[in-house]
């Protein structure tokens, strides 16, 4: 296991796999305690281990539908439309 500074914040762990894996339960309490873990494999990063709050800044859920970010648009967005008419469906 390694920790260094991140921007002069925080601790940032880093453990490999297997570490990982061996001591997931202390990674997560980690985690709750605001502590960022990285897991690398084979040397190099993998994944991260991080508090849910810094997940849920960096992964927003309540970005609005594409729907509605069409109806936002403060002008009429004007498309050309074929005019012939559409074809016949055997149902």
């Amino acid at each position: 296991m390694t920790t260094r500074s991140h921007n002069g914040r925080r601790i940032l762990k880093t453990l490999r796999l297997r570490d990982a894996k061996a001591s997931l339960s202390a990674v997560v309490e980690a985690a709750e305690r605001g502590e960022a873990t990285t897991i690398t494999k084979h040397g190099r990063p993998a994944a991260v281990v991080m508090p849910v709050e810094d997940a849920r800044r960096l992964y927003p859920t309540d970005w609005p539908s594409f729907a509605a970010l069409l109806m936002g648009i403060p002008h009429a967005v004007e498309s050309e439309r074929d005019p012939s008419p559409l074809r016949e469906a055997d149902l």
